[in-house]
């Protein structure tokens, strides 16, 4: 072995830019804590950010926002335009809350003109912590990879059980109809059991999903009205 390969086997950074590194996402995390703790029960909605007004699945998916929001959830999504802005509408156009968790990029991702409160987050992973916390219910539009990637994360959370068995609902049978032959496949081969593929519900009716959430979200955990916490002022806190 060459000191060229020595040196690359040694790992890419100091201690001190792993220390650097530990530290901002501290403060990424905390940041994104801070600004969401007030924002109540969630359903997270995943979708992508590439379909456009007039698209069937932005009609879609502004329905389905409404139609959870009018349960009293708050409807959180990545923030972004595409299906995230859908979801988010759906939820102005019932009076619901609207909550962005956005991600910098370079080419800049802003903000949907439909959120009461969003919070821009430097990593991925920290988002998709902020995703998880606070949602009783995940629903998965059609999109890309970063859809698919949210959809088995929080697959993976339940199934491994790092989190309650909350409902996952996928909206799109045909679009996403080779990924569940995919899953029929890893099924067949024994790399899931029988009882993974009953973690999600893949259906195109509103209404069926609405009937599950109130039986395995709001019935379930016993979610019902309370009194609104208020934000402390001298924590510099913000509802």
């Amino acid at each position: 072995m060459n000191q060229t390969e020595i040196r690359f086997l040694e790992g890419p950074h100091s201690r001190l830019q792993e220390l650097k590194f530990t530290v901002q996402t501290m403060i990424d995390l905390i940041h994104g804590l801070r600004a969401l703790h007030f924002i109540g029960p969630c359903i997270t909605i995943f979708g992508s950010a590439r379909f456009k007004e007039d698209h069937p699945y932005y009609e879609m998916t502004r329905r389905a926002g409404a139609a959870f929001a009018s349960l009293g959830f708050t409807i959180l999504t990545g923030g972004g335009p595409g299906l995230m802005e859908a979801a988010n509408r759906g939820a102005k156009d019932v009076g619901g809350r609207s909550v962005g968790c956005n991600i910098q990029l370079a080419a800049e991702q802003l903000p949907n003109a439909y959120l009461d409160k969003w919070v821009y987050l430097k990593h991925f992973f920290v988002r998709k912590v902020l995703l998880v916390k606070y949602s009783f219910a995940f629903v998965v539009m059609p999109g890309g990879y970063g859809t698919l990637d949210e959809f088995f994360e929080a697959l993976t959370l339940i199934q491994t059980h790092k989190i309650h068995n909350f409902p996952v609902i996928i909206f799109g049978r045909e679009y996403h109809q080779e990924l569940l032959d995919h899953i029929a496949i890893m099924k067949k081969d024994a790399t899931i059991s029988e009882p993974d593929t009953r973690l999600y519900l893949v259906t195109d009716d509103i209404e069926e999903a609405v009937n599950l959430i109130r039986e395995k979200s709001i019935k379930q955990y016993g979610l019902k009205p309370k009194r609104v916490t208020k934000p402390l002022r001298w924590l510099f806190e913000d509802s």
